[in-house]
């Protein structure tokens, strides 16, 4: 079997449809129906069944296509690579996270990489969770990933800083003329809770503390991203957790920010499949330089 069979398959996964594949790979439909026969000869049955509209995945082709998809996006990788460690212009380096860091951190660093490196164009992957981005890494999505460090990873994790913390009041709340809480003080509060929350050790991080701190938060609001909740805790919602660099990003100036007493600090890092070389490690070092030290104190 060739690559280019394991592409071409995918493809009519992916579309449902050997029409719509050949349309986007640029092929005619029967020059598209031989490639995948000849791959279903190869792995010894179908792949595909077909239907009078579209085609659907056989037990066989389900098996088969986790397998395919990291094959196609493993080469594709490895020319972007090959590319990006060249300096090539048209190469490309694609940078996964989850959006609370595509929006509060990765900015400042994707303006210093294009005046840095102007040949090597950045291509941002956003998803909502950390189980998201963990498994689309896995998958060959991206070259590398910049969030919390996995649990159970196989490839390199380099470690690039951390991150602060923070709670999120509106400007007339009684605790707005302070610095710093104690978690203790909030327990007849009602949060705002965002759905990338992150899990620590299974459990929401903001369950976990404030277990610890002998009580359960009340949940008042349910948001989806967490510059939502940061807006939704500034009008007064409830209070919410962030990152403190989202907290500028989504609100500005516009509520009141209290540390926690002891503070809250996440580690950051880049993860991906492979060894960073080339263009992945200039990246990682940019974004390690740009970022304060610090030990986790959240768990």
């Amino acid at each position: 079997m060739s690559l280019r069979q394991m592409e071409y398959f995918v493809t009519v996964a992916e579309e449902a449809s050997f029409t719509r594949a050949a349309e986007q790979l640029h092929v005619t439909q029967p020059a598209l129906s031989h490639q995948i026969k000849a791959l279903e000869r190869a792995v010894g049955g179908p792949l595909l069944e077909r239907l009078p509209r579209g085609v659907r995945l056989t037990a066989m082709g389900r098996a088969f296509l986790p397998h395919a998809e990291r094959s196609v996006r493993s080469a594709a990788q490895a020319r972007r690579a090959a590319r990006a460690a060249a300096g090539a212009r048209g190469g490309e380096l694609h940078v996964a996270t989850v959006h609370a860091i595509a929006v509060g951190i990765l900015p400042d660093v994707f303006a210093r990489w294009r005046a840095a490196h102007p040949g090597v164009a950045l291509v941002l992957h956003e998803y909502a969770t950390t189980e998201a981005l963990e498994d689309q890494i896995e998958r060959g999505t991206a070259d590398l990933a910049v969030g919390p460090p996995p649990a159970r990873w196989s490839g390199p994790v380099v470690p690039v800083g951390a991150e602060d913390i923070v709670l999120v009041v509106p400007f007339d709340d009684p605790l707005a003329g302070r610095s710093s809480v104690r978690l203790q003080e909030l327990a007849d509060r009602f949060w705002v809770r965002c759905a990338m929350e992150p899990l620590v050790d299974g459990t929401p991080f903001l369950d976990r503390a404030c277990a610890r701190a002998g009580f359960t938060p009340r949940t008042a609001v349910r948001t989806e991203h967490t510059s939502t909740a940061v807006r939704m805790a500034a009008a007064g919602a409830g209070v919410a957790t962030a990152p403190a660099h989202v907290v500028r990003g989504a609100v500005g100036e516009d509520c009141a920010v209290l540390t926690v007493d002891p503070a809250w600090r996440r580690e950051l890092a880049v993860f991906s499949r492979v060894p960073l070389t080339g263009a992945a490690a200039a990246f990682t070092e940019l974004l390690a330089a740009s970022r304060p030290p610090g030990p986790r104190t959240d768990r």
